[in-house]
């Protein structure tokens, strides 16, 4: 490719030699007439003659001056030229660049656009940013998902700690709190109950502690209103806090001393009570998701505190009232061998009460007794009675109302029937709930029955009872669960054979039908047509044994499509026969249609990823054209330079071309014949072998081309002295010309003999 100076000179030296050819032509054409000789001397005489010759002389320098006008306008439109080639190759370069980064999902790529009104550009841009948002958006989803996953998980293992029997809060403690710092990845914990000094001074004393992955034995006490933990007790809010400075957490919390900077205190809270705090501390951030997922804990855990400090209470009354029922077996014992001395005098009597005492310590083994007057006073209770109730001696509740026994509420249902029954009405039986010395609630199997005096009126009333507290509380367990599977759940049953049973009002709501309408339907009117006979199989594997639980589709009343993820279970009958099949569900509609969109999503990311593979196509068509374009305009270039160099080698004047390292890149005819050299043997080497001796024999100007490192003066003519193959210095003209490439500077001289 051709440098605008390159240019310039060609045309400057095409016009010249065109100028020289009309005064050269008129002194060809005089010679050959004889009216002048071929010669200068001949040329001087031709003006003489012919005084419009110096017309002719004109034309040499308005040809040349053209030259130079056309040279610099061509040389403009090729540097314009070259630059737009040069800016479209950069342009195709990176978008290119820029393509193959989002294809290799480099998303961060930055795209520079030159041309504002560039579509191409903005289209990779925009297919870049959606490519970006989309990803972002799938992976916050999937944090989402992986964090209500690690809820549920850590949730369901903590249900199973509460469930477990223990004997003392200390193990239950630590078996909650040693959890809680493993999952949350923590590194202490603390776990404090509310206690009450004699005075009912309330404090909270650290039952369990662990840290650093072992077991930490403390013996701690805060005081109610004490620090954070007391903070977070009356506030009854969690406490979060980060950041803290060294020795924070010795000075303000209860888990004494402690390195972490991230501190989370969570109150135990049930109907608005607090039991007790929660404390963990961590080198580590604690997230939103996981305080949530401390709370929740929090709240279940303080459910089961109420009722696990009333088993303890329980069963240590229990262990006090066997202790005391042995004691008066003993007593009994010796009551009976006493009677049994008396026997001798009193046989028949004694037999009589022999049996009388029998019943009654049969009675007084299995059952719970007491004796009411017919205002309700206690008269008699046996042992069962005192124990079950928390009660020591008879001296406790003998004399004492029915009303002591019985909890306020239950007077309002409980007030008739005893009044029915001192009038001499018809016993009761049912359950029945009584009111323990603690306070705790005493669930019994009751008759009350009138006793009869001789005339027919009522004596007293007797009370016979059986202990069904804990199959009350497993009932009551069970009401709560189911309750709160109905109010979670769809839930329905259906027979063996499909047919509709119940169901709860989620499903009612959910699928728009009445309960006259379900009593026609069986569970087949609720699966597709087309996937009908799988369900028949599904349906003959959960009659045999096998649950079954996955996604499926259903109908509403009003055709509307609905997605769950459904269970479904066989219960069975006491004698091992399916009685029914329970159908559990929750709607997934909404999580269905996102993954519907999802997949429309990836469908369209997939088109545009095709497009952009095309697009990518097709500009790799438009470089390779380019290139092929740039070649042919190189190899154009390449023979007008040969052609230029060509009408170089034979011109008369001497050429010479040299690079800025003062090497030899070209010599003409006229140079090779004056120097005697070939430019085979002459090419590359230093110019300073065509000018023999000391660097001061020359003028400045030759002496500047000696020297790659110095400022060489182009355009301007100069008077010079040069060494010919003769051994004499030639007197002559010379003019020096710069050419600049991407990566070489050239400079070629011309000179003219004097």
């Amino acid at each position: 490719m051709d440098k605008p100076n390159d240019i310039i000179i060609r045309y400057t030296v095409f016009g010249f030699l065109i100028g020289i050819f009309f005064p050269f032509a008129s002194l060809l054409l005089h010679s050959l007439t004889g009216d002048i000789s071929f010669t200068l001397q001949g040329f001087g005489h031709l003006h003489e003659l012919f005084p419009g010759q110096y017309m002719l002389d004109v034309i040499p320098v308005l040809a040349t001056i053209t030259g130079v006008i056309a040279g610099a306008l061509k040389a403009r439109n090729q540097v314009r030229y070259n630059r737009q080639i040069l800016e479209d190759h950069q342009r195709s370069e990176r978008l290119l660049d820029f393509t193959e980064k989002v294809i290799h999902n480099q998303l961060n790529a930055e795209l520079e656009l030159k041309d504002p009104d560039d579509p191409l550009g903005e289209a990779l841009i925009n297919l870049r940013n959606n490519l970006k948002k989309n990803i972002e958006e799938q992976q916050n989803r999937k944090m989402e998902d992986d964090q209500r996953n690690w809820i549920s998980g850590g949730l369901a293992t903590v249900g199973d700690i509460l469930r477990r029997p223990f004997d003392n809060m200390e193990e239950f403690s630590y078996n909650i709190i040693s959890y809680l710092v493993k999952y949350l990845g923590a590194n202490q914990g603390g776990f404090f109950l509310i206690e009450q000094d004699q005075d009912e001074t309330r404090y909270f004393d650290l039952k369990a502690s662990y840290a650093y992955n072992r077991k930490k034995f403390a013996d701690k006490r805060v005081e109610w209103g004490e620090g954070l933990i007391g903070t977070c007790a009356m506030e009854k809010q969690s406490i979060y806090m980060s950041g803290l400075p060294d020795g924070y957490l010795e000075v303000t919390s209860g888990l004494g001393l402690a390195t972490p900077d991230n501190l989370l205190i969570v109150p135990l809270i049930t109907q608005d009570e607090v039991l007790g705090i929660i404390e963990l501390a961590s080198f580590n951030t604690i997230q939103k998701f996981e305080v949530s997922f401390v709370e929740s804990v929090a709240e279940r855990t303080a459910i089961t505190i109420s009722s696990l400090r009333s088993s303890i209470r329980t069963a240590s009354l229990l262990k006090e009232s066997q202790s005391q029922a042995e004691v008066l077996a003993q007593q009994e014992e010796k009551m009976r061998q006493n009677m049994e001395q008396l026997k001798d005098t009193q046989e028949q009597a004694a037999q009589q009460a022999e049996k009388f005492v029998s019943f009654t310590n049969s009675v007084n083994h299995t059952l719970i007794r007491a004796e009411y007057s017919t205002d309700g006073t206690l008269l008699y209770a046996n042992t069962l009675f005192l124990h079950k109730l928390g009660y020591f001696s008879n001296s406790e509740v003998e004399g004492q109302h029915i009303s002591k026994f019985i909890d306020k509420k239950d007077r309002e249902w409980f007030d008739p029937i005893w009044k029915r029954l001192s009038e001499g009405g018809k016993h009761y039986e049912g359950d029945m709930k009584h009111v323990t010395k603690e306070g705790q609630d005493f669930w019994t199997m009751s008759t009350y029955t009138c006793v009869r005096k001789d005339d027919g009126s009522v004596e007293k009333i007797l009370f016979l009872a059986i202990d069904t507290t804990e199959q009350k509380k497993q009932s009551l367990d069970y009401e709560g669960q189911i309750e709160s599977i109905n109010r979670l759940n769809i839930k329905a049953e259906f027979a063996p054979d499909g047919k509709y049973i119940n169901c709860n009002e989620l499903f009612l709501e959910t699928l728009k039908y009445t309960r006259n309408e379900l009593a026609k339907m069986s569970v087949f009117d609720f699966i597709e047509n087309n996937e009908l006979d799988s369900f028949h199989e599904i349906w003959e594997g959960i009659i045999g044994g096998i649950p079954f639980q996955g996604q499926m589709k259903t109908r509403t009343k009003y055709e509307d499509e609905k997605w769950f993820r459904v269970s479904y279970t066989a219960v069975n009958d006491m004698y091992g026969e399916v009685a029914k099949v329970i159908y559990l569900a929750t709607d997934i509609t909404n999580e269905r249609i996102m993954e519907l969109e999802s997949r429309k999503y990836t469908d369209q990311l997939k088109i545009q990823e095709d497009k952009l593979k095309l697009a990518g196509v097709e500009l790799k068509k438009k470089l390779e054209q380019t290139k092929s374009d740039l070649e042919a305009q190189y190899q154009l270039i390449n023979r007008e330079r040969n052609r230029f160099q060509k009408t170089l080698a034979d011109h008369a004047d001497l050429v010479l071309t040299i690079n800025q390292g003062s090497r030899i890149l070209f010599m003409n005819h006229s140079a090779e014949k004056f120097w005697n050299v070939k430019s085979g043997n002459i090419l590359g080497k230093d110019i300073k072998s065509l000018f023999p001796g000391e660097p001061g024999n020359y003028d400045s100007f030759l002496v500047s081309l000696f020297s790659p490192k110095a400022v060489k003066i182009t355009g301007e003519r100069k008077n010079v002295k040069i060494p010919g193959n003769d051994g004499r210095m030639h007197s002559a003209e010379i003019i020096l010309s710069m050419s600049e490439s991407a990566d070489e500077v050239s400079y070629t001289a011309f000179i003219t003999l004097l």
